[in-house]
């Protein structure tokens, strides 16, 4: 199998690692720390280990893996890095999202480097760590690829200046697996000695946790909170209990080089390390460089959007027709020109834009007018619009169509040439603007929630089409005082909600340090929350091929409408393969009213999962084993591009497969990915492991 080169750029995650102070004190006794180090292992005044990040990879791995079709018997830890921001609380979520950004070719017989980056931020999105993590792959090279660029040597030739000793505990790899890693090469003893080894070997991020100790007790004492960066090459596999030597350098203000040796016969462990410390630098959100485009920015919302853009370094185009609240009458420079002005008079950058967004050429005009200024398009806030209420039975198709020619036609007219800038750049973020009239309806807008829902729809695809290329688009639903509210909201709550409330999402959603693509928030007087569609679990009423009656609904009704369980989906093919692998069809509902698929139910319908235009040439026999309630033994036998499977054990199997029953009703559900499945040790694989990896390509559930 080779490697999936389209799958550069493409997201991996979120993912969400909720945990406990339990939890970073684990790590810190699986890397060794104790009575010595007691701030990582006392939950009073705790201080978490920087390394500790590092669990945030066991999530992101397999994914990584899955996605890049890496042949998983010659995948090794390359490098690594971390780069910190923020100390690591000592309990939360830590919320993980990146992407694989390179692929090298090392050439045929020698291997591929698959580089991957990813941020963790908290729940309330500020940025921990950064990770880049190098994957070697050594059975996956040849594929025609750049190499990777030579790295110079920096290692100092001169003695250390310090030599910190250590002795991991025979037992070592017992406690560290229990922050994530928990591969059977470091505890099986027959798995090692298949892999090579004659037992069991150390975590290389165990050793790796042993050095972020030592560097941090000898450059920064008791102060792990001034760690800034941490970068290593993993050279060679150390035992556990053999004696270790963490030796560092000191090199310019705030910089130290690194590595680890086995201390008895001096072999290098960990290599080419980097460890930069200091005061953390002020994190402020700026734009310095970046120009934006602001439409609807003469008043109201759009011309706090502006200014607050422009204190912070952007430069912008102030978009605005200068119509009346509904879009009649004459169009006037005034409004656009003021905003302008305002923004020159503090030292900001911007310039005016008069065009309506209502046509395809006013559309590419504002966009023309920011690249003739600027040069490029970073972000774009789609902001204008106009209200023309009228009840359902009394509106007309003036305006009707009046309405959605700003609001949503106006979106697409200006984000469509604002995304091929942004796409040439790699790099956009685009907002915009809904209402809780569309999210939720509201008496008299017809025309007006018909838009601001239609928006959400338009973001939902281009944050799919952007996602390669670094552009982010999200969506708001303000409440705020400003002309198109000013009759609909009571005097006493339009005072309160003035348009700086929400500016501080939306400047937040514009900024580089935003995670999140494809959201919806509703904003006002400083409160902000997320809305979303969410779709119940449902119930599955025949076997797929029998049209239910509508009878068999309304018996079933309470089943349909539950919302317990409801899931959101990132995509509308996720949607459909969620209702494909959905609940096995039942006469009657199981305990509690859930239909429940069972194993027996899979192998009956594997030969119809079967993919037989992709088994040519292919002769295997896959055995699973089920352990457990309603497991048993199946094998699969594929020959000649055709599928036959059998109750039982098979006397030489190609490849065997043990789960659990409910791990293995997981994976086939799509809940456990593969890979996770296996590096946890919830799948176990006998035989030929390359072999195993055919069951994804030639089963389809």
């Amino acid at each position: 199998m080779a490697l999936n080169l389209d799958s550069l750029g493409k997201k991996i995650g979120p993912f969400t690692k909720e945990y406990t102070w339990k939890d970073p004190v684990l790590y810190a006794l699986g890397v060794g720390a104790g009575f010595s180090d007691l701030d990582y292992c006392y939950e009073k005044d705790l201080k978490v280990l920087p390394s500790y990040g590092i669990v945030t990879l066991y999530d992101f791995m397999p994914d990584l893996a899955a996605l890049s079709n890496v042949n998983l018997a010659g995948i090794l830890h390359g490098e690594q890095e971390l780069i910190f921001h923020n100390p690591i609380p000592p309990e939360g979520a830590l919320i993980t999202a990146g992407a694989i950004t390179q692929f090298y070719d090392k050439g045929p017989g020698k291997g591929a480097l698959i580089v991957a980056e990813f941020d963790t931020r908290t729940a309330s999105g500020q940025k921990l760590f950064t990770s880049r993590v190098t994957v070697f792959a050594r059975l996956d090279g040849g594929f025609g690829g750049e190499d990777a660029p030579r790295t110079p040597a920096f290692m100092p030739e001169r003695p250390p200046d310090y030599e910190i000793p250590a002795t991991p505990s025979p037992d070592q790899p017992l406690i560290y697996r229990l922050s994530g890693d928990t591969f059977a090469l470091h505890v099986d003893a027959e798995f090692a000695r298949m892999a090579g080894f004659s037992s069991p070997i150390m975590h290389g991020l165990c050793t790796h946790g042993y050095a972020c100790r030592a560097l941090i007790g000898q450059l920064i004492p008791g102060a792990p909170e001034k760690a800034r960066r941490m970068f290593n090459r993993f050279r060679s596999p150390l035992l556990p209990g053999r004696p270790i030597k963490t030796l560092i350098w000191k090199g310019d203000e705030g910089q130290a080089f690194w590595r680890v040796v086995q201390a008895d016969t001096g072999e290098i462990i960990i290599d080419n390390g980097i460890f930069e410390y200091g005061d953390a630098p002020k994190e402020e959100i700026r734009f310095d460089g970046r120009a934006a485009i602001v439409t609807g920015a003469g008043a109201g919302l759009g011309r706090v959007y502006a200014l607050e853009l422009a204190k912070r370094g952007a430069r912008v185009v102030v978009n605005d027709l200068g119509g009346a609240r509904d879009g009649s009458g004459a169009a006037s420079a005034s409004p656009a020109d003021r905003v302008v002005e305002e923004i020159k008079a503090f030292g900001g950058e911007a310039v005016a834009s008069y065009d309506s967004v209502s046509t395809p050429e006013g559309g590419e005009a504002i966009v023309n007018r920011a690249l003739e200024a600027f040069g490029r398009v970073d972000i774009l806030i789609n902001n204008a619009g106009i209200l023309r209420d009228k009840t359902f039975l009394k509106m007309d198709p003036p305006d009707w169509k009046a309405v959605l020619a700003v609001h949503l036609d106006g979106a697409f007219y200006v984000t469509r040439p604002a995304f091929r800038n942004m796409k040439e750049n790699k790099y956009g973020r685009i907002i915009m603007t809904t209402s809780a009239a569309g999210l939720y309806g509201n008496f008299g807008q017809t025309n007006y929630s018909a838009a601001k829902m239609g928006l959400v729809g338009l973001m939902n695809t281009v944050k799919l089409e952007g996602e390669k290329y670094g552009v982010k688009v999200n969506t708001i639903a303000p409440i705020a005082a400003t002309r198109l509210t000013e009759d609909i909201l009571p005097p006493d709550l339009f005072e309160q909600l003035k348009p700086e409330f929400v500016a501080p999402l939306v400047l937040y959603l514009s900024s580089e340090q935003c995670p999140v693509s494809g959201a919806i928030y509703n904003a006002g007087r400083g409160y902000f929350n997320r809305a979303a569609v969410v779709s119940g679990p449902g119930v599955m009423l025949t076997d797929g091929q029998t049209v239910p009656s509508p009878e068999m609904v309304a018996d079933r009704l309470t089943d349909v409408l539950r919302m317990e369980g409801a899931r959101e989906f990132y995509n509308a093919t996720e949607a459909l393969g969620a209702m494909l692998a959905g609940p096995e069809p039942q006469s009657g509902p199981a305990p509690g009213g859930i239909p429940q698929i069972t194993v027996a139910a899979v192998f009956e319908r594997m030969p119809q999962a079967f993919q037989a235009e992709k088994a040519a040439g292919v002769d295997v026999v896959f055995q699973f084993r089920i352990a457990g309630e309603g497991g048993g033994d199946w094998a699969a036998a594929v020959k000649d591009a055709v599928c036959t499977v059998t109750p039982g054990l098979q006397e030489k199997p190609t490849t065997t497969i043990k789960m659990a029953a409910e791990d293995f009703l997981n994976l086939m559900s799509g809940k456990l990915p593969a890979m996770q499945a296996y590096t946890s040790g919830k799948l176990k694989i006998e035989g030929d492991l390359l072999k195993s990896q055919l069951i994804e390509k030639l089963f389809k559930f």
